[in-house]
């Protein structure tokens, strides 16, 4: 096992600077997802970890080492990448014992590996089973097996899970969790896909145009986002934001007005904004309400489209006083069903309040 450290760290592709000065670390036994939209870094970070790509500047320690010269090899990692790249004419065993006999490693040796290893995935039966004959969800399991035998301080990820179809992918999610529970030993993981991150990393690192936009654990994120990017995000479906300005601050409430003119309070801090300053109120789907009656704070709307899906209902809304639409996530039993009028409802301690320059407002509770 090992832990991570990355100081100043930058990576250069000729003229263009796509890592802006990476300062993270990793502790040893966590499992860490880098999460963002594509083009964002994360896989050049994970490559740089790996060694298959040159770090341009700063440094990178892997279990207290220096490891910038380090050849791929000598690093003492793993890496499973997004597409199987099993060889196709050997079986399960000979694909995980590859490495281990290039290694030179004695055959005893080699073989009590990939027993374990396969003990460990559960794909004792398939052994002898060349890739042809296997599934998607097993060719990766035996991606990850090969990895496995290696006994590397550090497991790389690569987007393993984006070839599976959406049952495969939540079975491997569990199954991944249960391997890094089992083993012990520190995980990086690269994904788009923020349910994933939310679902195996004990801490995410959000990342976006090469720079670090929050670290946290996914509650962390979800409940305090550090600015509208984050917030935009994480969480399915995703925030709704919504133009405002502010109309009044104390230290424990905000006070904004909608482009409708309703008036609604967020539990932030906001005193360090001028009254009538452009802002953007957040709040989740699963905290805003739709109400069939007006009250006080209510903002009136109609619902574009409702979407039953069973335990849930999705209210597809028009934005009051604007155009776009918001999304509430409301219980089965609702009354409201597409074209009805409605009335929201913004509880203030679930609100989230971010300025012109997208940071956030810091909340309350």
């Amino acid at each position: 096992m090992a832990d991570l450290q990355f100081k100043a760290l930058r990576k250069s592709f000729g003229d263009t600077e796509i890592l802006h000065g990476i300062d993270l670390g990793i502790t040893d036994g966590e499992f860490v997802v880098f999460v963002g939209p594509s083009g964002c870094g994360k896989s050049t970070l994970l490559r740089c970890i790996a060694g298959l790509e040159e770090i341009t500047s700063g440094e990178l320690f892997i279990g207290g080492r220096q490891v910038n010269e380090v050849p791929p090899s000598k690093r003492g990692i793993a890496m499973v990448f997004q597409s199987y790249a099993l060889y196709p004419h050997m079986t399960v065993a000979e694909n995980m014992a590859f490495g281990l006999k290039l290694a030179g490693r004695p055959k005893p040796e080699i073989a009590e590996a990939v027993q374990r290893a396969a003990q460990i995935l559960q794909i004792e039966p398939l052994l002898d089973r060349r890739p042809k004959a296997l599934s998607g969800g097993q060719r990766q399991r035996v991606a990850i097996g090969r990895a496995i035998v290696r006994k590397p301080g550090v497991f790389l990820f690569d987007e393993p899970l984006s070839n599976l179809d959406a049952g495969l992918r939540v079975q491997m999610r569990v199954e991944l969790a249960r391997l890094h529970k089992d083993l012990a030993t520190t995980m990086v993981y690269v994904t788009h896909d923020q349910v994933e991150a939310m679902t195996l990393a004990d801490r995410i690192v959000v990342i976006n145009e090469g720079r670090i936009e929050q670290v946290g654990t996914p509650l962390e994120l979800y409940r305090r986002p550090a600015n509208r990017f984050v917030a935009g995000f994480i969480g399915s479906p995703k925030m709704n934001f919504l133009p405002c300005a502010l109309v009044s601050a104390t230290e424990a409430l905000a006070t904004v007005r909608l482009e409708d003119g309703t008036q609604v309070t967020a539990q932030v801090d906001a005193r360090g904004l001028a009254e009538g300053m452009a802002l953007t109120l957040a709040i989740r789907p699963e905290r805003l309400l739709a109400e069939t009656a007006s009250g006080e704070g209510t903002a009136r709307t109609s619902v574009i489209v409702s979407e039953h899906l069973g335990d849930t209902v999705f209210l597809y809304v028009h934005a009051p006083g604007g155009q776009g639409q918001l999304t509430v996530k409301a219980q089965p039993e609702t009354p409201l069903r597409t074209g009805d009028e409605t009335h929201l409802r913004f509880p203030a301690k679930h609100c989230h309040l971010f300025g012109p320059d997208g940071r956030a407002c810091t909340r309350l509770i």
